[in-house]
């Protein structure tokens, strides 16, 4: 039985003041809101240190958005693994739609981080997802496919037990979109019968999260599917009450 994961992607926002609001909402209420459920808050780098003190001894485990894929060394602006290792990170997201978009991470490097993070024992939620293009193309399951396959390709299929996986369909983040729950289902599917070809036990065991404007409303039905065990969750897991309310979805 996989455990599921309600992951909150803050992104490039919030403050000092703000985060030590909704870190006190959500550490009261996220025991009665996600018994069963493992809950993880992903930070800007900066308020990492404030976001793993305020979660200390409580049931909500911290990530981070980003790393470099590199240890250490003359990279200006970058943050390495062992550094968000100092601040209790046990998660970090690899391969944000974002980050590919926007910052030029391709398929290689997306795998060179999650090789890198796998060497430090942080867990990589590797974000996999097609453009509306692609799937308006037909494309979605080769797109996805080919993102996969880089990492399986770099690491093997026995890293992928210790990995996550969350399907993000472009055209769904930030737009108010949600793929239905046929849609989604259908990728997530389709990510398990791929690593399933190399090793069953691992295909069956990882747990596949849907990242793509993940709302209250939406969740339930969402993660009723088989395949999908929890959230990426974006701009609702800014606010307290909607992402306790994920959270319950997901321990339903």
């Amino acid at each position: 039985m996989r455990k599921p994961l309600v992951a909150g992607n803050w992104k490039m926002n919030g403050n000092a003041v703000s985060i030590n609001e909704l870190m006190g909402l959500l550490v009261s209420g996220v025991k009665q809101a996600a018994e069963g459920v493992d809950v993880l808050v992903c930070p800007p780098a900066v308020y990492l240190a404030q976001v793993s003190e305020l979660a200390r001894g409580s049931a909500i485990k911290v990530g981070a958005q980003n790393a470099c894929q590199h240890a250490a060394g003359a990279y200006t602006g970058e943050v390495a693994l062992p550094m968000l290792a100092e601040f209790d990170c046990e998660y970090v997201i690899i391969g944000h739609s974002e980050r590919r978009a926007l910052f030029g991470e391709d398929d290689a490097l997306v795998a060179e981080k999650c090789a890198a993070a796998l060497a430090q024992g942080i867990t990589p939620i590797l974000c996999v997802g097609e453009s509306l293009e692609q799937r308006d193309a037909g494309q979605a399951l080769a797109v996805v496919g080919a993102q996969i396959e880089a990492v399986l390709t770099r690491c093997g299929i026995g890293a992928v037990a210790d990995m996550v996986i969350a399907y993000e369909p472009v055209w769904a983040i930030g737009t108010g979109r949600t793929a239905t729950p046929a849609q989604a289902q259908e990728i997530h599917a389709a990510i398990r019968a791929q690593l399933a070809e190399q090793d069953a036990k691992v295909a069956a065991e990882v747990r596949v999260l849907y990242g793509g404007s993940v709302t209250a409303a939406t969740a339930a039905e969402l993660f009723a599917q088989p395949d999908i065990d929890g959230g990426l969750v974006g701009g609702a897991s800014l606010k307290a009450a909607d992402f306790l309310a994920i959270c319950s979805a997901a321990a339903a």
